[in-house]
């Protein structure tokens, strides 16, 4: 890696880090040292991404929230400088613009069309259904050989299995949506990739939005399949988000139960208070700080400056790219003491796992809810869980960017 830009000047590429940093060998959770470096010493520096663009690299957490409340920068994915995390995300971009890629009003106007929906009212509704899918995958585990793989068993079943209803998508096409969004979420896919597996999905929630036009159920597809009957989404646009609700509803959750069952049981001291508590305020505090300490999405909110802006003694200039760094923002020691120990009583509910804003997260409460059932569930049923591999076995997803693992085995 080359050495960062100072702050507020103007230094050759040369001398400018590449973005994204690799992360810690020795601890797979941790944000990768040299990101740790620059909050310290320089937590607003320019950063080469893949294309030779050099945006502002934001690493505090005060400036990350306070710029992510700012409606001087923009989400905008068409701007020129909008610094895109890879040529395949670029490509996947172009052909389908959703809402998190918009400004305001666009951007709240198709919010507003499934925000219902996903109210923490409909989702606590669903914990129930949430729960009897979590205990009947546990209950196959059980019954099953040993070891198993936890990612395919049960982390990427359980959010799978509740968006699918949720949409009204067919689980039984689960392994072609999977496969697809994981093309889309790799940063190493090609743009052909990208343009292929973009296309299958929109193709294929176009055809799910034209059966819900002929045939309407209670369930998103059938919402959004009657804003189009009504005129006010175009049936691209409809497909496009029923595209981004369908990946963004299974793969972050999937990766959050894996990756922090991994995080427990490399923190046993913790595992057992949380086994141990029948509290529900146990249960959500233990679900933000995993939230905080494991921040799976490691490229960075990005945004670019629609005005010059004064942040952290550094000015923006209109038109400039910015990438939030939201994942070694949760480790500012400023904002939540000890940042790298995993302590489920600290309920840091302002973490910025979510994002901030008008543009954070639509799905949190589901997957807050999809998360309590799982931790208060799986280790509480399955006491003795455990590793079946040592941990430097475990294949890490180093190569996307949701952060996970590829496999988890496990036994008891």
């Amino acid at each position: 890696m080359s050495t960062f830009s100072a702050p507020g000047t103007d230094v050759p590429s040369a001398q400018v880090a590449d973005y994204p940093m690799t992360r810690a060998a020795r601890c797979p959770f941790d944000p990768p040292p040299a990101l740790r470096t620059l909050q310290d010493q320089a937590p607003i520096s320019q950063v080469r991404l893949w294309d030779g663009s050099t945006p502002w690299l934001v690493t505090r957490y005060d400036d990350v929230r306070a710029l992510l409340a700012d409606p001087r920068i923009s989400s905008e994915s068409n701007h020129p400088h909008y610094p895109h995390m890879s040529p395949a995300q670029k490509e996947r971009r172009r052909q389908s613009r959703t809402f998190i890629n918009m400004d305001d009003p666009e951007h709240a106007r198709l919010r507003r069309m499934v925000t219902a929906t996903f109210s923490i009212k409909q989702v606590e509704a669903l914990r129930p259904a949430i729960q009897k899918i979590v205990d009947g995958l546990i209950d196959t585990m059980l019954a099953g050989p040993k070891p198993v793989d936890l990612v395919q068993a049960f982390a990427l079943p359980v959010p799978s299995l509740v968006i699918c209803e949720l949409l009204g998508v067919p689980y039984a096409d689960h392994d072609f949506f999977q496969a697809n969004s994981k093309i889309l979420i790799k940063t190493t896919s090609t743009v052909e990739q990208a343009r292929v597996a973009t296309q299958q999905l929109l193709d294929y929630l176009d055809r799910q939005i034209g059966a819900k036009l002929a045939h309407p159920a209670d369930d998103v597809l059938s919402t959004l399949a009657e804003q189009v009957r009504t005129g006010e989404l175009t049936r691209r646009e409809a497909a496009g988000m029923g595209m981004l609700l369908l990946t963004a509803g299974h793969e972050t959750t999937a990766n959050m139960i894996a990756l922090g069952t991994l995080a427990l049981l490399q923190n046993p001291d913790q595992l057992d208070r949380l086994r141990e508590s029948d509290d529900p305020k146990t249960v959500a505090s233990a679900v933000e700080e995993l939230l905080r300490y494991l921040t799976i999405v490691h490229t960075g909110r990005r945004r670019v400056a629609l005005a010059d802006i004064e942040v952290g003694g550094v000015t923006i200039r209109t038109g400039e790219g910015v990438v939030l760094s939201n994942d070694v923002a949760n480790r500012d020691p400023d904002a939540f003491p000890a940042p790298d120990q995993l302590d489920i009583d600290r309920n840091p509910r302002h973490h910025v796992a979510f994002g901030f804003g008008v543009h954070q997260c639509l799905g949190q409460p589901l997957a807050r809810v999809e998360l309590q059932v799982v931790y208060s569930t799986l280790y509480r049923r399955i006491p003795t869980l455990r590793l079946a591999v040592d941990l430097d076995r475990i294949p890490f997803k180093h190569d996307g960017n949701v952060y996970g693992v590829y496999e988890l085995p496990v036994t008891w």
